[in-house]
């Protein structure tokens, strides 16, 4: 795929971040679906922006911030969701959409690597699941957005765990070479936290290889916090995740609580055993919530890198970068 773009995509619960040779964005994923309904501009009211509106195969959809205001609230969150579901190909569409605005249309097919939480790509499903992505994403993809047509050829796609992400961005510089102070530590042991919406995502790797016992991902996301703050359920977790966004929720109370149901997970997983790693990176939209607390308890140890929320599909970017430079040799 040496005429291929390449494109490294997160496809987290909280947001869809895409990250290419022009740079990254972040489209938050929220996905309502579009009944038609307008309410008239009334005096006195300031007037609302309605969010993008994709419209595809699979119905018209409310996507990114505020779609949930404008739409019925669409908050599957499970695995199968990844697996070509209406919600997922309407958040790639839309990702697809704000990439070209901000960045220029494709003029070449895409080369994808996609990260995945570790539920996906575990168990006794993962081979079909991994080979049901591919097939969902693979091929010519058209859609409408905000009435405007689209396009996207996807010529390949290649799929990785969210932590692998983290790893090669500390790892590898922007050219997708080797750091060379860090890459000792490939052939140490390596941890790696990613706390997204949906999972906290843990690996350890030891020479090169993940060791199957360090590595899991656990349902304690930021909706966890968001379902702590919500517990008479008032709102869509889309309408709290804007809130906590925008600095509008108090999320005080809940935080230490939260805290240490990440804790405990990580706890369970590594006990004490981080102590031997060289060193434990942390990364995802929750590491930003628990910035002043967390990193500490690791004494010394812990790297959060710049833009933790894009490391991730930025680490994938620089994954895909450092292979295609190992084919050409």
């Amino acid at each position: 795929m040496n005429n291929s773009i390449p494109l490294s995509i997160d496809a987290g619960n909280g947001g869809f971040k895409l990250f290419g040779m022009d740079g990254p964005i972040e489209l938050q994923s929220q996905v309502a679906t579009n009944g038609g309904q307008k309410v008239l501009n009334t005096m006195g009211l300031r007037k609302s922006k309605a969010p993008l509106q994709i419209t595809n195969a699979s119905g018209s959809f409310y996507v990114g911030p505020y779609a949930h205001d404008h739409g019925r609230p669409v908050e599957n969150l499970d695995v199968d969701r990844f697996n070509g579901s209406p919600e997922m190909r309407a958040l790639f569409h839309a990702s697809l959409t704000q990439y070209q605005r901000k960045y220029g249309k494709f003029a070449a097919p895409l080369s994808i690597i996609v990260g995945l939480p570790n539920e996906v790509l575990t168990g006794e499903g993962a081979e079909k699941n991994v080979e049901t992505i591919k097939q969902w994403m693979r091929g010519t993809h058209t859609w409408s957005a905000d009435g405007e047509s689209y396009s996207a050829e996807i010529a390949d796609v290649k799929v990785a765990s969210q932590a692998t992400g983290g790893l090669f961005d500390y790892l590898l510089d922007a050219e997708g070479k080797f750091i060379p102070d860090r890459k000792g530590a490939f052939s140490g042991e390596v941890g790696t936290i990613s706390i997204g919406f949906g999972t906290v995502e843990l690996m350890v790797v030891r020479d090169r290889t993940p060791v199957q016992r360090f590595t899991t991902g656990a349902t304690s996301g930021v909706r966890r916090l968001l379902e702590i703050v919500n517990g008479q359920r008032l709102y869509s977790l889309g309408e709290l995740d804007m809130q906590l966004r925008t600095g509008q929720l108090d999320v005080s109370a809940a935080l230490p609580i939260w805290e240490r149901e990440v804790m405990g997970v990580i706890e369970k997983q590594w006990g004490n055993a981080w102590k031997r790693f060289a060193v434990v990176l942390l990364m995802g939209g929750g590491s930003i919530l628990l910035k002043d607390t967390l990193p500490y308890r690791f004494n010394g140890k812990a790297y959060v890198p710049d833009q933790p929320v894009i490391a991730i599909a930025r680490g994938l970017y620089k994954l895909s970068l450092f292979q295609q430079a190992r084919r050409e040799k």
